[in-house]
């Protein structure tokens, strides 16, 4: 019987460090010998290039612009860093048509290619999905099941919790239909007061775990600037046993709710509670 591959895709307020912490995941699955193929669901296009080492990666979008509909899968698929397989979707020409769109063509397009098949041994398939937008072509992986698992990127910053109790929102709406379930919060901590504890509060109020606590350390930008994950570009550094720690906890999380999103009050009480609203 052919294992089953999970889908999980990650959400976040825009600049939270969505791509950054799904690639160094990714390194840390595949360091364990998982098969992973990421989608970058993003017009900018860069939730793959520390995994290729910078690599300009055609779009799925640009592919079908410039050749038509006769695509052959290695065109838009490219290999990454532990044998990781990465895909971005691309984005309209700026001022034309919706960045939602593209999400959905391209993910039909992978389906149609049979980039999914049960012939390529996948462990995971990763969407990482621009900022915290949930309607249209960016609720697509919730929406319609491509994606079965969510993990939102937060911190203790208001703006980064309002987007995560919104997008739990949009879980709840899809829960039904798409079969979706939230798998917890990472915390890519910025380092504000409380920060650990209030994370953590909230996800217990959202009836669900902060799957991991993911301290600020400046080697995760000094590894992106030399264009690799943490795990590539300095292994043996405790930044990356973080990202190690993460990748195991969500390889053996089973810990999958509907959320209870919280009244704009609750949440604004929280952060009172904390001390960041004072």
């Amino acid at each position: 019987m052919a294992k089953k591959m999970r889908k999980i895709a990650i959400y976040g307020k825009g600049g939270i460090g969505k791509s950054t912490t799904t690639q160094n995941t990714v390194a840390g699955l595949a360091e364990m010998g998982k098969k992973v193929m990421v989608v970058g669901c993003d017009p900018k296009a860069d939730s793959t290039r520390l995994l290729l080492n910078g690599l300009a990666q055609q779009t799925v979008l640009d592919t079908l612009r410039e050749e038509g509909e006769d695509v052959e899968l290695d065109a838009v698929l490219k290999g990454g860093y532990g044998g990781s397989r990465c895909v971005e979707s691309g984005g309209p020409e700026p001022g034309v048509g919706c960045a939602g769109r593209g999400i959905i063509t391209a993910i039909n397009l992978l389906e149609q290619l049979g980039a999914y098949g049960e012939d390529k041994d996948l462990d995971y398939a990763f969407y990482d999905v621009l900022g915290d937008v949930v309607c249209g072509g960016f609720a697509m992986p919730i929406r319609d099941g491509k994606a079965q698992e969510i993990y939102i990127v937060v911190s203790g910053e208001m703006m980064a919790m309002y987007a995560a109790n919104n997008i739990c929102k949009g879980i709840v709406k899809y829960a039904d239909a798409g079969g979706v379930r939230l798998g917890g919060l990472i915390c890519n901590s910025r380092k504000v007061d409380n920060e650990r504890q209030m994370i953590e509060e909230l996800a217990k109020k959202l009836g669900t775990q902060m799957i991991h606590f993911v301290p600020r350390d400046n080697m995760v930008q000094k590894a992106e600037i030399n264009r690799k994950t943490v795990i590539d570009f300095d292994p043996k550094h405790p930044q990356a046993d973080e990202y190690r720690t993460l990748a195991r906890k969500i390889d053996a999380n089973t810990n999958f709710v509907i959320p209870k999103p919280l009244t704009i009050e609750e949440l604004e009480k929280l952060l009172i509670t904390f001390g960041i609203a004072n």
